[in-house]
């Protein structure tokens, strides 16, 4: 569930001024180095937060002094612990922007240098294949010879003079 800035300012009293900068107008005009510092100390608030209501869940199960269990419940830690959370989320996602962004310049970038090279190459021509004034050039017959086989020349001349034969007698 959302929380909203007046129930952070409630929450955290002085430290809503770390948590303001990572919100959306604040968090897109830091620099890079900035960001860094920025995240860094929001996950020290959020281990500041969260620890204590580790060893109040350890203390609940008999595996610490009963003390700690009343003190982290009170002053509601867990919903500033969610605050603590939803922060370095916001900057994470700013940094995933900006290294978008660098990432997208660098692509346009070699993009350009590669129309500037294959613009650079010189133009090649293919070969224009035969003249006009040659004439025209038979192609050769990929499907082999065709014809009567030569076994049987003589067998065909065979049979034409034997049909004759019959016929005259």
């Amino acid at each position: 569930m959302a929380i909203s800035l007046r129930e952070e300012r409630a929450l955290l009293g002085d430290a809503f001024d770390l948590v303001m900068q990572s919100h959306h107008p604040t968090v897109a005009t830091l620099p890079r180095d900035e960001l860094r510092a920025l995240a860094t100390r929001l996950r020290d608030g959020h281990a500041r937060a969260r620890d204590p209501l580790r060893e109040g869940r350890r203390a609940r199960r008999g595996k610490r002094e009963a003390r700690a269990a009343s003190s982290a419940e009170a002053g509601g830690l867990a919903r500033r612990k969610q605050v603590y959370a939803a922060a370095p989320k916001r900057v994470n996602s700013r940094f995933e922007a900006l290294d978008h962004e660098r990432r997208r310049a660098e692509h346009r970038a070699a993009l350009k240098a590669a129309l500037e090279r294959r613009r650079a190459m010189r133009a090649t021509h293919p070969v224009g294949g035969f003249a006009g004034n040659d004439g025209m050039r038979s192609k050769m017959n990929r499907k082999g010879a065709r014809g009567t086989h030569a076994a049987r020349i003589g067998s065909v001349s065979q049979q034409n003079k034997r049909a004759q034969a019959r016929r005259d007698g």
